[in-house]
């Protein structure tokens, strides 16, 4: 048996749009990425969704709207030392410079009682990750930002559903970025969104995706309509030739929105089949608990059910490696949770962190991992992963 890890879902809805797109011969950003945006935005519970290519960008362009607010070059973004190596990436891709915090093992997520000493005069922002579906403390976060006069941009890639204290994750910064990729409760194969409640950020968002450009319409009539512009020639030249500010090539193309909108259709369905999974793998895993660890919802919040992540604790016979190399072997696809930037990825070390900095983010680098519960596995594949689990800690006298 093959524990898959996560395939694209491809709808009727999306095939039909498709063929559409592909008869109108239209395929650029037009009436199926506006569509995508405004039912995204309901789905999340903001005014504004921005679509874009990646999840990274969504990242990077996020931050970029700060430079319209008085942020310059280098200056400085806070984000955990433990996430997928894109929220590095996207911080110096945006022209600022990650500074690194610590995170809690028991959380996955950025220490907030380690923030405040990390602030310097550069810093602009905070940029938590709300790992694995379950959100960061966004609470002490948002104090430490109100305090200090600091931009939240939530990290959301992997925390579609989510809730914090009754707030759906994207909903509680200035803005939040989410991965589209094939993973993700809500996919366009490759893509990312970004959300924000501040009309005036929406705005400069769609600029920064078109290299800068004035032209930052909610919907464009040229593209959409094949209409007219009466807005085109407001600078007495074609406004998109007019570029108000250093942006990106970060557009989504009507094919992808396509994929977007058959998921957003199965969206309801998707989350409570993926919740069906949680749940069970939760309690299937519970009597391995003391051998092999995971992280849990706090009372006040609703994890999204993204994946299941485990974790060899310290006294453990064996490495997390050797466990994973059983799985694959055994048919089961597994991820690393990931690693401390700053210190176990080469691409990081211009920046001159030690490894032992971060002891948390650097164990949980070494020593965690984490399956799919998408919407495509069902309660077979879980037994079969459980078995296994069971059956490699019984040869290690674990």
């Amino acid at each position: 048996m093959r524990y898959p890890f996560g395939t694209i879902t491809i709808s009727g809805k999306t095939k039909k749009l498709i063929n559409e797109c592909l008869e109108s011969t239209r395929l650029s950003g037009g009436n199926l990425v506006r569509e995508f945006e405004t039912s995204f935005a309901k789905i999340i519970g903001t005014s504004d969704a921005i679509a874009v290519n990646t999840g990274t960008a969504a990242d990077a362009l996020a931050m970029a709207v700060m430079y319209d607010f008085g942020a310059q070059r280098n200056d400085e973004v806070i984000v955990p030392a433990l996430s997928f190596a894109a929220t590095g990436n996207a911080v110096l891709e945006a022209g600022f410079k990650p500074v690194f915090v610590d995170i809690e093992r028991t959380t996955l997520n950025i220490n907030p009682a380690m923030i405040e000493r990390a602030i310097t005069p550069r810093t602009k922002a905070i940029m938590p990750v709300h790992l694995m579906g379950k959100c960061a403390d966004m609470d002490p976060i948002m104090d430490i930002a109100s305090r200090h006069k600091l931009f939240v941009i939530e990290d959301a890639a992997e925390a579609q559903g989510a809730f914090y204290k009754g707030r759906q994750a994207g909903t509680i910064g200035d803005t939040a970025a989410f991965s589209l990729y094939i993973a993700h409760l809500i996919s366009s194969v490759e893509g990312g969104m970004v959300t924000t409640n501040k009309p005036e950020y929406a705005e400069i968002l769609r600029s920064l995706r078109a290299h800068g450009r004035a032209c930052k319409c909610e919907q464009c009539v040229v593209s959409s309509q094949q209409q007219y512009c009466a807005k085109r020639f407001t600078y007495n030249t074609d406004v998109r030739f007019v570029f108000e500010r250093i942006g990106f090539s970060a557009k989504m193309n009507e094919l992808e929105a396509a994929v977007g909108l058959g998921y957003i259709e199965m969206y309801r369905d998707i989350l409570s089949k993926r919740w069906d999974n949680w749940n069970y793998i939760r309690a299937q895993f519970s009597p391995l608990r003391g051998r092999l660890q995971t992280i849990d919802p706090s009372p006040f919040e609703t994890m999204s059910p993204y994946a299941f992540p485990v974790i060899v604790p310290e006294n453990a016979s064996f490495s997390r490696d050797e466990l994973t190399f059983y799985l694959e072997k055994n048919g089961i696809d597994t991820r690393s949770l990931f690693a401390s930037m700053p210190t176990q990825c080469k691409g990081f070390g211009f920046l001159g962190y030690k490894a032992g900095s971060f002891p948390e983010a650097e164990y949980i680098g070494s020593h965690g991992f984490h399956v799919g519960i998408h919407h495509d596995i069902n309660h077979s594949h879980i037994d079969y992963f459980i078995q296994l689990l069971t059956t490699f800690l019984s040869e290690k006298n674990a």
